[in-house]
């Protein structure tokens, strides 16, 4: 079942479900949801060739933060181009903070795929805080500026019947890349 509205700012103002949400989601959100905003991006480093997923090690690409929000410019100089082709990771200025009982499920926002853009992202496991991070690429042949503190993704939250388990991974509180090779949990 998705949590509507009226449940999701009980748990907003009673659990902190979800901290640093902007006036109009507080105030007037639309859908069952919540649209998230655009707090930093970032670039695989790609400077090795030892990255490695496997069953009970991972070393992933590390990451370089490239941009990020700096509400003391412009709207226009506080904003990021996105490059034809290129692969990013972004993160949100919202941080999440999930009992077991519930689920986020994350989508793009429309304007995202309309301009060209292509989100990567997964479910939010039960028992996870913090900020959120996603893959976005560029696939038009266009440039496309985007400003810091923009609604780029849209999170439903979903009751977990029977309760869920703890989240326990390596990515608890918006890491975005790991921190050399390290062993799953």
């Amino acid at each position: 079942m998705i949590l509507g509205i009226k449940k999701l700012h009980e748990l907003v103002k009673k659990d902190k479900l979800v901290e640093n949400l902007c006036d109009r989601e507080l105030n007037s959100p639309e859908g069952a949801g919540f649209d998230l905003r655009l707090a930093e991006v970032f670039e695989l480093d790609n400077k090795g060739d030892n990255y490695f997923l496997g069953i009970e090690e991972r070393n992933t690409p590390d990451v370089i933060s490239i941009a990020k929000n700096d509400e003391s410019k412009t709207e226009k100089e506080n904003s990021f181009i996105f490059e034809p082709g290129k692969y990013y990771l972004i993160k949100t200025m919202e941080q999440v903070n999930l009992p077991t009982t519930l689920s986020g499920i994350i989508f793009p926002r429309t304007t995202l795929f309309r301009s060209g853009l292509a989100l990567f992202n997964g479910v939010v496991q039960p028992g996870y805080s913090g900020e959120l991070s996603f893959g976005i690429c560029n696939l038009g042949k266009s440039k496309i500026r985007l400003a810091f503190g923009a609604r780029v993704v849209h999170i439903t939250f979903h009751e977990v019947l029977g309760e869920g388990n703890q989240y326990r991974g390596q990515w608890q509180g918006g890491r975005v890349a790991t921190d050399g090779k390290e062993t799953q949990i």
